[in-house]
């Protein structure tokens, strides 16, 4: 609708019109709060609905299928380098990952999350406010550069955090550093700027929780202390995290992704060794993690990917003392239950790489 316009007094839900403000396609649906079936729309307190933009852009436009980037990490113990690589895959395919550019720094112990256009990566070892923000389609063998680009800055340190969000917000659950404090962030996806205060996370543990979510709702399980608490928060709004539910074990160290209806949590450090679990939830309930089955090896700081119908884990450290790091890519089908698969090789063996695409839960 053009500015000056007056809108039409009684709107049919599911009507469509094409605003010429966004130049973008609508429909018109009735408020959370519900109401008549036909409403005096768009006009300050009275409206009993909304218009709602149709999306018509997909992880296949974007890319040629949901595409998963894994970033940064740490090889073994000697000589201990630490990259600022960027590998990617094609989720619904199998095979070994490609390169996709470079991060601004060697980056490790930080976190990540996948918007339909743009990643991000954030934190980092040593803590830092650091937003660094990459486009998914702009990898070298298309002809551009994958490198990632300054987005902003936390309001506070952070390392060891984790992320998720839908198609408009970035959800940054800070860690470990003392001036996080629980701290949760939000920032928005479409442009650049800093974070801003979203509430607290009281529930998980500060540091190594994972993260995953729906259009609606994100979630954060396990965490330092090898928690099994599990909490979500809806990212629309403002505020603190809520119990879920728990995980099927204690741990911390894991990794988690989704689709829009089931979360799935992978690996993580139990007190002494390793794990090679994988529990699922379904988001828009609350309760107890299930069984879903195990990965091909026991495994912590790895990462997680995931498409609308696949899951996949990649690198990691089988043990929280260190020294047997792992390139190896598994995956699963996010419906189903049953062990994972192997996927095929990162580019080098690493712990503390962050993942996240353009396919996920999140995005829908």
């Amino acid at each position: 609708m053009a500015h000056g316009e007056n809108p039409p007094i009684n709107i049919t839900p599911g009507a469509i019109r094409f605003n010429t403000d966004s130049m973008k396609l609508e429909y018109f649906r009735i408020g959370m709060e519900g109401g008549a079936t036909s409403s005096y729309a768009g006009i300050g307190t009275l409206a009993a609905g909304e218009w709602v933009e149709i999306m018509t852009d997909t992880p296949d436009i974007q890319t040629g299928g949901t595409r998963a980037v894994f970033m940064g990490g740490q090889n073994e113990p000697s000589p201990n380098t630490t990259y600022n690589i960027m590998d990617y895959i094609q989720v619904d395919t199998t095979g070994n990952a490609v390169d996709f550019g470079d991060m601004q720094a060697a980056e490790l112990e930080g976190a990540a999350l996948g918007g339909h256009l743009r990643g991000y990566y954030f934190g980092g070892d040593p803590a830092e406010t650091g937003i660094e923000t990459f486009v998914f389609s702009n990898v070298a063998s298309d002809g551009g550069s994958g490198d990632t680009t300054v987005y902003g800055n936390l309001t506070a340190n952070s390392k060891t955090g984790c992320g998720t969000g839908d198609r408009t917000r970035g959800i940054a659950f800070l860690g470990a550093d003392p001036s996080a404090q629980n701290r949760i962030d939000y920032f928005v996806l479409a442009s650049t700027g800093s974070g801003v205060d979203f509430g607290n996370n009281d529930i998980n543990g500060v540091a190594n929780s994972a993260a995953c979510g729906s259009p609606t709702r994100g979630v954060i399980g396990g965490g330092s202390g090898a928690t099994n608490a599990v909490a979500f928060v809806t990212i629309s709004t403002l505020g603190n995290t809520a119990d879920f539910g728990d995980l099927t074990d204690q741990r911390f160290g894991l990794s988690a992704g989704s689709n829009a209806v089931r979360g799935l949590f992978a690996g993580g450090g139990a007190p002494s060794d390793g794990t090679d679990l994988i529990d699922y939830i379904t988001i828009a309930s609350l309760g107890n993690a299930i069984d879903f089955g195990d990965l091909t090896r026991s495994n912590h700081y790895g990462a997680a990917a995931t498409s609308s119908t696949r899951f996949v884990y990649a690198g990691g450290d089988d043990h929280p003392s260190g020294g047997n790091y792992s390139n190896i890519i598994d995956y699963v089908q996010i419906m189903t239950t049953g062990d994972a698969r192997d996927f095929g090789d990162l580019t080098q063996f690493r712990r503390h790489v962050k993942g996240c695409s353009n396919g996920n839960g999140g995005v829908g």
